[in-house]
């Protein structure tokens, strides 16, 4: 894939730098590291999604969910466990190496809360819009509605 250079276009813009970090992060080619763990996204309902990550042999100790502006980070960092350092593996297919995985979130997206089950990491978000940005419906009047404060018709 070509790498692109936004370097010209940081020049004459004002606050679209976050958007092109964005685009040359999208346009990098990808890494082993950022496919593990693999994940899902689903919609729920019209304003509610859910993130689920496979995270096999994790606990809920090991795994930091954080949210900081628009992004949504999950580290995931496997403690050395005395029991696991005596047993010989013939082979080990289970991945429990340490992860970081972020996720861009959309203006107004709120996380709901975060759930384990059979190894595997759910996190509900949903989308909640301020009054003032839904839409809403204006009344039409007709002039014979207004009524007339000064009878001056000049």
């Amino acid at each position: 894939m070509r790498h692109y250079d936004f370097t010209p276009l940081y020049r004459s813009t004002v606050g679209f730098d976050k958007l092109f970090s964005m685009l040359d992060t999208v346009s990098s080619p990808d890494s082993g590291a950022s496919s593990y763990p693999p994940y899902n996204i689903e919609r729920l309902s019209e304003n509610g999604y859910r993130i689920s990550m496979a995270v096999a042999g994790f606990t809920e100790k090991d795994i930091s969910i954080e949210v900081k502006e628009n992004t949504l980070t999950v580290v995931g960092e496997k403690v050395a466990d005395e029991a696991d350092k005596d047993r010989d593996y013939l082979h080990r297919g289970i991945a429990s190496r340490a992860f970081e995985r972020q996720f861009q979130l959309a203006d107004y997206m709120q996380v709901e809360g975060a759930s384990m089950e059979h190894g595997l990491l759910h996190i509900d978000l949903s989308r909640e819009l301020p009054e003032a940005k839904k839409p809403r419906q204006i009344a039409i009047k007709s002039a014979s509605d207004q009524t007339m404060i000064e009878g001056n018709t000049h």
